[in-house]
């Protein structure tokens, strides 16, 4: 008898899981549905604002997969402009309105992967609501503020939110010709870096002609027949022609919960390695699931990508019978705002206290390459150790060209325990056009061993 998955979600971690199932299994053996409620699937996200500021001149070269390529080449069911809206776990069936034709059905299963994704910050403040007010979490949604900037010509934007979202979306619209403000309750954008570290994104974003104000939560939005025209601080009124929400998102677990899916204390689904709920035959993988630091030893949400797509793998060759785990997260990222690279890994020094960490840290000034050799750029790099064992706990690099992609060594050395004594003494490779002969992140990982030498030593 034929198996049914049902996949609701079809972006990174949904289709991931459908393609991983099916190339183990056949379709006589493995009938597969798949429902996206917007009008496009297997998408970058993370491409939107280069769409936005033009790096990228169409949204279709976002798309990893067209739907027909799922159809007719892997025999995947993929319904746009399908929402599920309800999933009953005793009739193994979920509830489907089709946006096309505006009727309701019920798709059974025998397996079932909640891929949701995540559900974007929208405050509920006072003129929230009103038109030329833009979030940017789907395809969907970079077309609809790429389409109103090129039929509308605001001319100033605000950019809400100094988050990795935020600040590429105030890059993307300076890009445009628009007069960007930022604004952001926190007292740094990147909060999810250092303060040391994140001054100079502040810097970047001023010396680009961003207008920044930090620590000014906004309060409302006026508006004039509905349509926004300034964001309010307790401070000031921003005048704008064009909201961006760049707030984050949080976990999108409506549906799982209201189906009884147990959800964990970051209000992501809880699943095990191999990406199972606590409900038999029921799935999660992406932005919606709770997953583990692997440096913090607790649960973290946290939207990438990156995750995204493992975890769906790991859950479709595991639907497909196969064997995959994913064994959890060092949060590694990066990003780049203006002229500047950021990157982290690990955790900051704020998150390694609240772990109980007692940490030193250090900071590094260096260059890009060798400085004598032309196109060398400036880089500050940060490490984070713990204090009894000089175990690494986290980096953070901000520079220019060529500095950010250094992080990924690092997030080796932290995946895998190692002490800065450790990475400082690490083979990494050299030649003036790509670093100087001490590279930035073993100079770090010296002066923190140092560091670490002078307060006592290492047990």
């Amino acid at each position: 008898m034929t198996e049914r998955l049902v996949v609701i979600g079809g972006d990174a971690a949904g289709m991931s899981a459908a393609s991983q199932a099916r190339g183990r299994r056949d379709p006589q053996d493995l009938r597969i549905v798949a429902f996206e409620k917007g009008r496009h699937a297997s998408y970058s996200a993370c491409g939107i604002p280069y769409l936005v500021g033009g790096e990228v001149s169409d949204p279709q070269e976002l798309i990893a997969r067209r739907p027909e390529v799922f159809r007719d080449e892997l025999d995947i069911d993929l319904r746009l402009r399908s929402e599920v809206t309800e999933i009953d776990l005793d009739r193994r069936a979920v509830a489907v309105h089709d946006h096309h034709g505006g009727g309701r059905y019920w798709e059974p299963f025998d397996q079932l992967v909640i891929a949701t994704g995540g559900l974007p910050h929208r405050p509920d403040l006072p003129g929230a609501q009103a038109r030329g007010v833009y979030g940017v979490q789907t395809l969907d949604d970079g077309i609809a503020l790429l389409d109103a900037l090129e039929s509308e010509r605001p001319r100033r934007a605000v950019v809400v939110g100094a988050g990795y979202i935020g600040l590429e979306m105030a890059e993307a619209l300076v890009r445009r010709g628009l007069e960007v403000s930022l604004i952001d309750g926190g007292d740094q954008p990147m909060g999810t870096i250092d303060p040391d570290m994140g001054a100079l994104v502040a810097d970047a974003l001023r010396g680009l002609g961003v207008k920044v104000f930090l620590g000014e939560p906004v309060e409302g939005f006026s508006e004039s027949g509905g349509r926004v025209t300034a964001a309010r601080t307790g401070s000031r009124s921003v005048q704008a022609d064009l909201v961006v929400l760049g707030l984050g998102s949080r976990p999108n677990t409506a549906l799982a919960e209201a189906a009884g899916v147990p959800v964990g204390e970051t209000s992501g689904i809880r699943t095990d390695r191999r990406m199972r709920t606590a409900v038999e035959g029921v799935w999660a993988a992406g932005d919606c699931v709770e997953t583990f630091h692997l440096v913090s030893r607790r649960p973290v949400a946290i939207a990438l990508g990156t995750h995204a797509n493992k975890q769906g793998r790991a859950a479709g060759i595991n639907i497909g019978g196969g064997y995959a785990a994913f064994l959890g997260v060092v949060g590694t990222a990066v990003s780049k705002i203006c002229e500047y690279e950021v990157a982290r890994t690990g955790l900051t020094t704020a998150e390694a206290a609240e772990a109980g960490f007692e940490t030193v840290g250090e900071i590094v000034e260096s260059t890009t390459r060798a400085g004598y050799y032309p196109g060398a750029r400036r880089m500050r790099t940060k490490m984070i150790a713990d204090r009894r064992t000089g175990r690494l706990l986290g980096a953070q690099i901000v520079g220019q060209e060529g500095a950010a992609k250094r992080i990924d060594a690092l997030a080796i050395a932290v995946w895998h325990e190692m002490s800065v004594e450790d990475v400082s003494g690490l083979d990494l490779s050299y030649a003036p056009p790509f670093a100087p002969v001490w590279d930035p992140i073993l100079i770090a990982a010296r002066k923190t061993a140092e560091r670490l030498e002078r307060l006592g030593g290492r047990e």
